[in-house]
């Protein structure tokens, strides 16, 4: 398995072709690959990313079958099955990388910000699990002058959720925190841009912080 640097340059070199066009010839790829993936699977990275249909993470990072452990749900929120999704693919094929992905123009943040300002009610119980976990990065928002500029709010309100979700995972779990803290895995956030198609990673220090930490 590669090591989790190896891993993030080969998503940010997969992006950079998906934005330029010059995609990969998966399909063949594909087609002879398949077979060998019925009896194992060995992910280089894992992207917790949302269910949005328009970020497709295999596209957007251009990889291909069994290249990535994908996780989606709506607002790329930190929920007990994702940990435990983390986990296993972290335990069980050494994948050292794990992307929070968000994006622009969220729904799910929109909604949550559109009830956090009153101009809307959560329809369901369940759509209030979503809008539950999304709600703290929203409100610390709330606090600031963005309150006056609903744009800004809902771009900064994007970044903060998946900060969010980096510190969660990095610190709700103890056997993502071992992994860390052993160097074997690294946690990181990126925002898609709808309107370019890149990606931009950011959080990365809070990894070697969170290591560090452990370490003392």
């Amino acid at each position: 398995m590669i090591t989790a640097q190896e891993a993030l340059q080969r998503l940010k070199d997969g992006n950079k072709r998906f934005v330029t066009n010059v995609n990969s010839d998966f399909a063949t790829i594909i087609h002879n690959k398949r077979p060998e993936l019925v009896e194992i699977q060995a992910p280089f990275a894992i992207v917790l990313g949302c269910s949005d249909a328009r970020v497709p993470a295999e596209l957007v990072f251009d990889q291909g079958l069994g290249d990535l452990f994908v996780i989606r749900v709506a607002g790329n929120v930190v929920a007990p099955s994702g940990i435990g999704s983390v986990e296993f693919a972290a335990l069980n094929f050494g994948t050292p990388l794990v992307v929070v992905l968000g994006h622009s123009n969220c729904g799910a943040i929109s909604a949550t910000v559109d009830v956090l300002t009153g101009n809307s009610k959560i329809p369901s119980q369940n759509l209030h699990s979503i809008v539950k976990r999304i709600r703290p990065a929203v409100e610390t928002l709330l606090a600031t002058e963005l309150r006056h500029d609903h744009k800004g709010l809902i771009e900064q309100s994007v970044r903060a959720n998946v900060r969010t979700s980096v510190e969660h995972l990095s610190s709700g779990s103890p056997t993502l925190e071992k992994l860390i803290s052993d160097g074997k895995l690294m946690v990181v956030g990126a925002e898609y841009s709808l309107e370019t198609g890149e990606v931009d990673f950011f959080y990365e220090d809070y990894w070697e912080r969170t290591r560090n930490l452990e370490l003392e």
